[in-house]
């Protein structure tokens, strides 16, 4: 009889020390799997910045017209006062297209710029309520949305502007790209038309490079 309690223990121990073993690489596949995952995640994530990078390359190398061209351009076509310009893909995965929006009196408009050629493709009106905001920003400022582009210029290819009505410090803001590709964004005062680096902007890639 005990010999055979012995038994019962020792094959029970050896049951309970297998699906111990069973669940600690179970669980070992487990986190790898997942870990996996997630390197794998990682890869297209990379994959996808790397093909956006080269999107945006493609469409700036492809545009002979300047942000202050196509601003310049939207004016002669629609009076009023130029408070952006970006130059984007028209309908995600379409050809590269300036966007500049008009405000003509009470009304925005939305100005399309052939990025080759300067011509206007067309305009549709636009439901903005910032007007009050926009206009409080620009009252009394001498640097036209035209002239923040200009002044950016200096910087790199500028691929949008745009006037940044929030907060105190009122001012255009412009993105640029160099021909290595680097993007840095940039304020231009109102009044004097002093280009200087979005301290915003400089903080976000510190913080990028302390997660990489």
């Amino acid at each position: 009889m005990k010999r055979n309690i012995v038994i019962a223990a020792v094959t029970a121990a050896a049951l309970i020390g297998g699906g111990t073993a069973t669940a600690l690489a179970t669980t070992g596949d487990d986190e790898g799997s997942a870990r996996q995952a997630a390197d794998t995640r990682l890869t297209g994530d990379d994959a996808r910045d790397e093909q956006d990078d080269q999107d945006d390359d493609a469409r700036v190398s492809s545009s002979h017209v300047t942000a202050p061209e196509a601003i310049a351009s939207a004016l002669k076509h629609t009076s009023g006062t130029a408070v952006s310009a970006e130059l984007d893909d028209e309908d995600d995965g379409g050809k590269a297209v300036w966007t500049v929006d008009v405000l003509s009196g009470d009304t925005w408009r939305s100005v399309s710029v052939d990025p080759s050629n300067g011509k206007v493709l067309g305009s549709h009106a636009d439901d903005e309520d910032d007007t009050a905001r926009v206009r409080a920003a620009l009252k009394g400022s001498s640097v036209t949305a035209e002239e923040a582009a200009k002044a950016a210029a200096g910087k790199g290819v500028v691929t949008s502007v745009g006037l940044d009505e929030d907060g105190k410090d009122k001012s255009w803001e412009a993105e640029t790209r160099t021909s290595g590709g680097a993007e840095q964004d940039w304020t231009i005062d109102l009044k004097s038309g002093t280009v200087t680096a979005d301290r915003a902007d400089a903080q976000d890639d510190d913080a990028d490079d302390d997660q990489d």
